[in-house]
């Protein structure tokens, strides 16, 4: 061949990035057959061009540089998968708690209010009170309206009203 030894690095050469350029609609095409989206592959495409441009010396004397990318395109692909799959069961173990949960647990629900307790020291009194009983204490709107003798719009000014 050039005289190098088969498992030695070969330099960069241009005509590689050319090559690999060139193949881009086969590229293209290879990825959009296995993701079904052409934006994703459109996506994993440009980040295996410039992951693979800075790897092109890693290639070995003798090895093409076609069958090479298309492996680097592969292995995208496999790790785009794997991704999806582990945030696809979160997703289905966070819909899963929110279906299952309850009120959050008492130490939790403790330390929330007193932080809004430390918030609402900022605030005038009559919003620092409607926040407390409206958010904190869990009353209805339409209860503390009364308790105070306004109207329940005005409470829910001053408070945050619940759905």
């Amino acid at each position: 061949m050039n005289g190098m030894p088969d498992d030695e690095v070969r330099p960069i050469d241009s005509d590689m990035k050319r090559v690999l350029v060139e193949n881009h609609r086969a590229f293209l095409g290879f990825l959009e057959r296995r993701l079904g989206r052409r934006d994703l592959a459109e996506d994993i495409l440009q980040e295996a061009f410039a992951r693979g441009f800075e790897k092109l010396e890693t290639l070995r004397d003798g090895e093409a540089v076609i069958p090479w990318f298309y492996r680097t395109l592969r292995n995208a692909t496999i790790d785009h998968y794997r991704r999806t799959k582990v945030a696809d069961r979160a997703l289905a173990r966070f819909a899963e708690e929110m279906e299952t949960s309850e009120e959050p647990p008492e130490a939790f629900r403790s330390e929330v209010c007193r932080c809004v307790a430390r918030l609402a020291t900022t605030l005038k009194p009559e919003y620092a009170e409607a926040l407390q009983r409206i958010e904190v204490d869990g009353i209805p709107v339409t209860t503390f309206a009364e308790e105070q003798g306004i109207t329940k719009n005005n409470a829910a000014v001053r408070g945050v009203p619940r759905a």
